[in-house]
């Protein structure tokens, strides 16, 4: 660890990280030893982190991600939409087709920004804030190729919406985001040897200005 960096705050987000990895929740002894730090040092972290809302305790003194962790989160939303905007617009523009940015929350894909081309008759209405299942849709399932190969992209065809076709690819590389960039159109088969390239540049884009 860098001289300059503190042990204690290093210590405390590295319990919010484990927790936020154990959805069953982690005594102190248990957290102690994924840490290999002393249980004395890991209360007094823990009873830190309560005070502000960022961890909690329930009736079994199990541990848990707490929900103070939205409120830091609810800040993080608009500046992903801000950096993304640009990438999507060029690219809803380029493509005459409906660009989004959606993010995995839960087990859900949450659609966090969107643009539509202005150029076209017909295009999809894709809307901030739409949620489905991250199996089911080209930007749910891309998600889940994160850790493939860095030409992996996801295709799609009426999932969420009959006569719909989707192309997404996964925004790698940025830690603690699952997401995808991606279009959705109504034109019939999409031809993957145009679209799939200028997808997949866009969520390295996105990935690039979010580091």
């Amino acid at each position: 660890m860098p001289s300059e960096t503190s042990q204690t705050l290093d210590r405390g987000l590295r319990v919010l990280r484990v927790l936020a990895e154990s959805p069953e929740g982690l005594t102190v002894t248990e957290l102690s030893h994924r840490l290999q730090v002393n249980r004395t040092v890991v209360y007094r972290l823990v009873s830190t982190l309560e005070q502000h809302g960022l961890v909690r305790r329930d009736a079994r003194s199990r541990l848990f991600v707490g929900l103070g962790v939205l409120h830091l989160a609810s800040g993080v939303q608009p500046l992903l939409r801000d950096l993304a905007m640009p990438v999507l617009r060029r690219l809803a523009e380029s493509l005459g087709s409906t660009a989004h940015l959606t993010v995995a929350d839960g087990e859900e894909a949450l659609a966090l920004a969107v643009v539509e081309p202005s150029w076209t008759d017909f295009h999809v209405s894709y809307r901030v804030g739409a949620r489905h299942p991250l199996t089911q849709g080209a930007a749910g399932k891309a998600i889940g190729l994160v850790d493939v190969d860095e030409a992996a992209y996801a295709v799609t065809s009426g999932e969420l919406q009959t006569g719909a076709r989707g192309l997404a690819a996964p925004v790698r590389g940025v830690d603690g985001l699952r997401a995808s960039v991606g279009i959705v159109t109504l034109d019939g088969a999409i031809d993957e040897d145009v679209v799939a390239p200028q997808v997949i540049a866009a969520a390295a884009e996105v990935a690039q200005r979010l580091k």
